[in-house]
């Protein structure tokens, strides 16, 4: 009996599939002309299942940029119930920098797999910033009215460091001058 289109995947199905992606991430983040047979046998997977989860180069390398900006995504609300809803804004931009430097390896991956800088859409980022700021808000430690739109604006610079140097401190530097204007005006903001 075949299996649906839409049906989930079995346990072992979506095991190889999360290895696929992950040796992928790697792999295509140090050469974006990784063989995918490679990539296949990396993953310690045949070439009939890795073509069966990705016909081809582009559906690989935009469904590693989806998955890995969506456990961005999902990753704001476990910090809201952990956190404080500032504190948890701000280790979610730390979240999103990681994301961003390895994305920056995928770039020539992507521009080879699809002829264009194309990427799926920031939807699910630009909701989690949402949520986030909405919480902070509310909870009167972020300054009232600032768009998703405003806090892509403001930690736009991220985007221009240079992953192969030291990413981490200036992103860290970026983001707490950001968070000082996100705190400033904000009705029960309180200094760290």
């Amino acid at each position: 009996m075949p299996e649906k289109k839409d049906a989930p995947l079995r346990s072992d199905a979506q095991r190889n599939r999360e290895r696929i992606l992950e040796v992928a991430l790697t792999e295509l983040t140090r050469c974006a002309d990784t063989p995918l047979s490679a990539i296949a046998k990396k993953a310690g997977v045949g070439q009939g299942t890795f073509y069966r989860n990705f016909p081809n180069r582009e559906a690989l390398v935009l469904e590693i940029y989806r998955h890995e900006m969506q456990q961005v995504a999902d990753c704001a609300a476990h910090l809201l119930e952990t956190r404080e809803p500032d504190r948890a804004l701000r280790e979610w931009m730390d979240r999103l920098a990681r994301f961003a430097m390895a994305k920056a390896g995928l770039a020539d991956a992507i521009r080879q797999a699809t002829g264009t800088a194309a990427k799926p859409e920031y939807t699910p980022v630009t909701a989690a910033s949402e949520l986030l700021l909405r919480a902070a808000e509310k909870a009167g430690t972020i300054r009232p009215g600032v768009t998703a739109d405003d806090f892509f604006l403001a930690i736009v610079g991220l985007f221009t460091i240079d992953p192969q140097g030291d990413w981490e401190a200036r992103a860290a530097r970026l983001f707490d001058l950001v968070m000082d204007g996100l705190r400033a005006g904000a009705p029960g903001a309180k200094t760290d």
